[in-house]
């Protein structure tokens, strides 16, 4: 991890620490720097990732290494795996109350999917790309 991904994970986290959930705006705001930083890291445009939120996710590997970068960023890969336990708590941190147990619920639903894979970037994709398909109406994406 370099100063800059140290620095915005330390921004991140201590946006989320002092708070005990956000809007859905205050969500989105926030991973705007997460973006940008795995944007560039994966050479990838917005034309590529711009629309995942809204379900179109593009079967490229940069685009698969691009959510596994907001993943890492958001803590929820520990060890090079997705962490269940990680991504739950992330729910209940930032994501606001009305959300909390639909997007926990499709979390529950896709957490197997990583296993079927050993490359974490696929993993990712993937597991990102069930928990859409389970819940568009919350799902929510750098």
């Amino acid at each position: 991890m370099d100063r800059i991904d140290f620095s915005l994970l330390i921004i991140v986290t201590v946006l989320a620490s002092g708070i005990d959930s956000m809007t859905r705006q205050q969500l989105k705001n926030s991973s705007k720097m997460l973006k940008k930083s795995c944007m560039g890291k994966n050479d990838v445009t917005e034309d590529l990732v711009g629309d995942i939120e809204k379900g179109k996710f593009i079967e490229e590997r940069n685009v698969m290494c691009y959510i596994a970068c907001i993943y890492q960023m958001s803590q929820i890969i520990k060890n090079n795996k997705l962490n269940y336990e990680a991504s739950v708590k992330q729910v209940d941190m930032m994501f606001p109350p009305e959300m909390k147990d639909a997007m926990k619920a499709s979390i529950e639903k896709c957490k197997d999917i990583s296993k079927k894979y050993k490359d974490i970037c696929e993993a990712s994709y993937w597991t990102a790309k069930c928990i859409y398909e389970d819940n568009p109406k919350n799902f929510i994406f750098a």
